[in-house]
């Protein structure tokens, strides 16, 4: 399955946005097949902040781990973001 980001927003900042864009995705990964990736696309994300990612994906990470596939970008903000995070 492919998740894009785009649609929670251009401009994903806050930890009260992430934490709601997670429970608004919560639906979608109860469906999510236990053998299948959840690919994360961040094409269309102008801004993405350390604590957003940080209520978004690391809850994601934490129930799916190694199914967690970030798909790669051009994004200056994506990659330092993703950079503090690791």
């Amino acid at each position: 399955m492919k998740l894009q980001l785009e649609k929670f927003g251009k401009t994903l900042l806050s930890r009260e946005l992430g934490s709601e864009a997670f429970k608004a995705f919560q639906p979608t990964l109860r469906e999510l097949p236990q053998d299948e990736e959840l690919e994360i696309d961040f094409s269309g994300v102008l801004t993405l902040s350390p604590s957003w990612v940080d209520e978004f994906l690391s809850p994601l990470f934490d129930l799916i781990g190694d199914r967690l596939v970030l798909l790669p970008s051009d994004n200056l903000s994506v990659h330092a973001t993703l950079r503090i995070l690791r």
